[in-house]
C-alpha cells in the first residue's frame, strides 16, 4: 500500500556530508522545497565549491566539522540525513580506521543528536552491504556475500553497523530512523579523480588517454542520476509512517562496464579508446537493485535514462575540469588512473 508524503512539513534539515556530490544535490533540493538546511562537512572527501552558491541563500548555513565528533548545531533541527563518509575505495580505503569510525562513531553521534532533538533520521547506507551478491537482482531482505577481512570491509561492514544502529534506536522507540540503500549514482559534481567507474571513464575520455576497463568488462552496475537519487532520499525521509525496513535507491537498468565505456565514446570522440587491467579484490560481478520496496512504499522509480544524465555527466566534467576539456593536469590524471575502480558508491 502506498504510504502517505504529506503529513510531514518542511522544517530544519542537517545534512551530514553535505558538500559532497551527493549531499550538495540534496542542500540544493532541500532549500528547494522551503526547509533551512545546515550543512556539516570536514571538507575530507567534500568541496566548499559545491556549496559555495548556497552560501548566501538566507536558511543556508555550514559547521567544518568531522562527525566524528558531537555536533553541536545552533538551532534544533526536524530532520538528519547522513551521508557522512569517503564513498569511493580510493578515499576510504587510504584511512580505513576513519572510515569505520565515521560509519559507527559518527552515526552514533548523529542518531544521538536526533534522540535528543526528536528529530528524522535517515541514514544513506550503500548497495555494498550486499557485498559480490549470490542473489540477483538484491532485494532488501538479502542478507549479503561480504568479506569482513578484506580492503573493502571498512566500508561495508562500517555500513552495516551503522545500520544495526538505526535500527537498534528505532525498534527501541528512541529515534524515527530511515535507511536507504544506495546504488550506483553519478552526475555533475563528482571528482574528477574520486576513482568511480563513471567519473574515470569521463575524464580518461576528456584527456584523450585510454579508459581503463577492470577485468573482462562483463561485470554489471546500474547507473542512477543524481536527481532521481534526491528524490528518493527525501521521498524516504518524509514518508509517514516509518517504513521501518531498509528501501534500495538506484536504478533497476543493468549494464555491463563495456556498455558503458561505449557510450562515452560516442559522447566523447577525443578518447584514445580502451586499456585492460586485472579486476580488484572483491569486487562485485553483477549489481542490480530491485526496487520494487521503494515504488511500494514511495511511489518513486528513477526518471533519467543513463544517455541523457551520462550526457549531462560528460558536459559538465568537460566545462569543469582545471584546463577544460582537454582534461586534468597530469598529476590528478595519473593519481586517477592508479586509483580507478569499477565499483561506485555513495
Amino acid at each position: 500500500m502506498l504510504q502517505r508524503m504529506g503529513s510531514k512539513q518542511p522544517g530544519t534539515a542537517l545534512v551530514a556530508g553535505g558538500a559532497g556530490f551527493v549531499g550538495s544535490h540534496l542542500c540544493d533540493a532541500l532549500l528547494a522545497r522551503g526547509h533551512r538546511v545546515i550543512c556539516v562537512d570536514s571538507y575530507l572527501t567534500g568541496s566548499e565549491t559545491n556549496v559555495r552558491p548556497l552560501m548566501n541563500h538566507p536558511g543556508f548555513r555550514v559547521i567544518e566539522q568531522d562527525i566524528c565528533d558531537r555536533v553541536v548545531p545552533e538551532e534544533p533541527v526536524d530532520y538528519i540525513y547522513n551521508l557522512a563518509c569517503a564513498a569511493s575505495p580510493p578515499q576510504y580505503q587510504a584511512d580505513p580506521m576513519h572510515t569505520m569510525m565515521t560509519c559507527v562513531v559518527g552515526t552514533g553521534n548523529l542518531l544521538t543528536l536526533a534522540d535528543e532533538q526528536g528529530a528524522s533520521f535517515l541514514q544513506a547506507s550503500t548497495s555494498e552491504v550486499y557485498g559480490d551478491p549470490e542473489e540477483h537482482p538484491q532485494r532488501e531482505d538479502y542478507r549479503g556475500n561480504v568479506n569482513c577481512t578484506g580492503p573493502r570491509a571498512c566500508y561495508d561492514e562500517g555500513k552495516r553497523a551503522a545500520e544495526a544502529l538505526c535500527f537498534d534506536l528505532l525498534r527501541a522507540g528512541r529515534v524515527d530512523a530511515r535507511v536507504a540503500r544506495i546504488f550506483n549514482t553519478y552526475g555533475p559534481r563528482m571528482q574528477p579523480n574520486d576513482g568511480r567507474i563513471v567519473s574515470n571513464l569521463i575524464v580518461q575520455a576528456l584527456s584523450g588517454k585510454p579508459m581503463t576497463i577492470y577485468g573482462t568488462g562483463e561485470q554489471t552496475r546500474s547507473f542512477c542520476y543524481v536527481s532521481d537519487l534526491v528524490e528518493g532520499l527525501i521521498r524516504l525521509m518524509m514518508v509517514s509512517p516509518n517504513p521501518e525496513v531498509p528501501v534500495n535507491l538506484g536504478n533497476s537498468g543493468e549494464f555491463t562496464i563495456n556498455d558503458l565505456a561505449q557510450m562515452v565514446l560516442v559522447m566523447v570522440p577525443s578518447a584514445a579508446g580502451l586499456t585492460r587491467h586485472p579486476l580488484p579484490m572483491d569486487d562485485p560481478q553483477r549489481r542490480r537493485p530491485d526496487i520494487s520496496r521503494a515504488k511500494d512504499l514511495l511511489d518513486w522509480e528513477p526518471a533519467v535514462p543513463l544517455a541523457e544524465g551520462l550526457q549531462q555527466t560528460v558536459d559538465w566534467f568537460a566545462d569543469s575540469l582545471p584546463t577544460g576539456a582537454g582534461g586534468p593536469s597530469p598529476a590528478v590524471f595519473a593519481e586517477n588512473t592508479a586509483t580507478a575502480h569499477t565499483s561506485m558508491r555513495v
